[in-house]
Formats: C-alpha cells, sequence, structure tokens
C-alpha cells in the first residue's frame, strides 16, 4: 500500500446476514489526516468503521488498514465506540477505564510499567478528567464518559484512530476537548477516522468520505460536499431543511448499520 494512504478498499461489500449495507465500493484514506465519513442514518458510516476495524468482514472485494487486512491491523488501530454496555453499578474507576488500553502492552505477569502508567496519566490530563480518576463510570454524565473512553481510546499505542460520532450530544466543554484532541492527533501526524451527521463537521476534516448504502465520493471537503453530491446522498427535502448544520437527526434511528 502506498505509504500516504492509511487504508483502501477496492470494490468492498458489506453485508449484515442478507442484508447489504455497504454495496461495492472503492476508496482511500490519507495517512496524518481528519478523515470525516458522513451520511444518512443506516447509511453506513458505522458499518465502514467495523469493516476497518476488522470488526466486519467483508463479502467481496478488499480492505487494507495500514497495509495489512483489518484483523492483523488491530494492535495498531484504536476504536472509540460512540455508546459502550457498561453494567448498572459495575465498580469500575475512570483509571481503570483508561489503564485497561495498556492491557495489550502487559508482559506475562500484567504488571503495567512506567511507560504505561504514564500514558495512562498524559491521557487522562488531555481529556481533563484527572479530578474524575476515582470516581465509577456509572456517576459520570455522558459528556464525562465520553471524555474517559477518548481518553483510553489515546492511551492505547495506536496508528489509526476510529472514532464512532465523537461529538454527538456532548456538553460543550467535552465537544471543545474531544476536538481539541481529534486535531491534536492529526498534528502529531496520526491518521483519525470519524462519522458524523454535522456538515460543518465534515467540512473541517481534511478528506470525506460521503455514504449512502455505498461510497458515493471520497476526496477533499469542496470535492465531496457539493450539493449535486449531497442532493444524491439525502435528497433535495434534507438540504432545503438544513444547508449548514446537522443534515439528519443523529438521534432518530438506532439502526447498528448508521
Amino acid at each position: 500500500m502506498n505509504q500516504t494512504c492509511a487504508a483502501r478498499a477496492t470494490d468492498l461489500v458489506l453485508t449484515y446476514g442478507s442484508y447489504t449495507a455497504v454495496a461495492a465500493s472503492s476508496f482511500e484514506i490519507p495517512t496524518g489526516t481528519v478523515t470525516a465519513v458522513i451520511g444518512p442514518n443506516g447509511s453506513g458510516k458505522t458499518t465502514v468503521l467495523h469493516a476497518l476495524a476488522g470488526l466486519v468482514k467483508p463479502v467481496s472485494g478488499t480492505v487494507e488498514v495500514l497495509g495489512l487486512n483489518p484483523v492483523k491491523a488491530r494492535p495498531r488501530v484504536s476504536y472509540v465506540l460512540q455508546t459502550v454496555a457498561m453494567p448498572t453499578g459495575t465498580p469500575i474507576t475512570v483509571r481503570e477505564t483508561v489503564a485497561m488500553a495498556r492491557y495489550a502492552n502487559l508482559g506475562l505477569w500484567r504488571r503495567s510499567t512506567r511507560t504505561d502508567r504514564a500514558k495512562v496519566e498524559w491521557a487522562i490530563n488531555e481529556l481533563d478528567v484527572s479530578d474524575l480518576r476515582g470516581r465509577h463510570l456509572g456517576e459520570l454524565s455522558g459528556g464525562q464518559r465520553q471524555r474517559v473512553y477518548m481518553a483510553q481510546g489515546i492511551a492505547q499505542d495506536h496508528d489509526l484512530l476510529l472514532l464512532d460520532e465523537p461529538l454527538t450530544g456532548l456538553d460543550l466543554m467535552s465537544a471543545r476537548t474531544i476536538d481539541r484532541i481529534i486535531h491534536a492527533e492529526r498534528d502529531n501526524r496520526q491518521t483519525v477516522v470519524l462519522t458524523t451527521h454535522d456538515l460543518d463537521e465534515a467540512r473541517a476534516a481534511d478528506h470525506v468520505l460521503l455514504v449512502s448504502g455505498r461510497v458515493l465520493a471520497s476526496g477533499t471537503p469542496n470535492e465531496v460536499l457539493t450539493r449535486r453530491n449531497l442532493e444524491l446522498a439525502y435528497g433535495l427535502g434534507a438540504l432545503h431543511e438544513a444547508t449548514h448544520g446537522f443534515l439528519d437527526d443523529p438521534h432518530r434511528s438506532t439502526d447498528h448499520n448508521n
């Protein structure tokens, strides 16, 4: 794979059972950029992330991540989900949650090193959750939990960071903090791929995939987010309703194929 390409798909088809989530699609994701995956509810955005994370196997076509099969690339990929199921009353603290990111680095005796501990503390400080380190996850607000999961994501060694709607429904402080981290990752030459419903968020990215049952367009925001392309993805009604900002209601659907 070209070193300027963090991921590449060729005629990629993704399904859930008999349902085709993403029809034959080809695209590339540049290294060291923020790539926004945007499209309507149920368009296949999250399914594309799952494929990059090696969680969904292609029915046909190919996908490579960091020059490898996505499953083999997993140790170099960090994936932060939009929501994480946590049983009520689970006695796990913020620090313990972030420290889980280092488990893959632990040796036979599962003892963390000075490097592991330093990386955990760095991530906690970067996401402004140091004052929450001893609290249980169940005691936190949604925005606070998302910052904790983001801290866990960056505490893991990675070359590619996948984020499923990282800014949706957050309070202003949490959204600004996470947005700062996203662009800091890029400035440190990491590759970030995030899904979004927000047209302005997509315009702020370096690269965009427009998805609606397949990848309709891939390129810079100016190349992809044209009126014609958006009409193809959303229809005229959606554009009349929202020329700027959210093009779709992120809370309207809970379909796993967002």
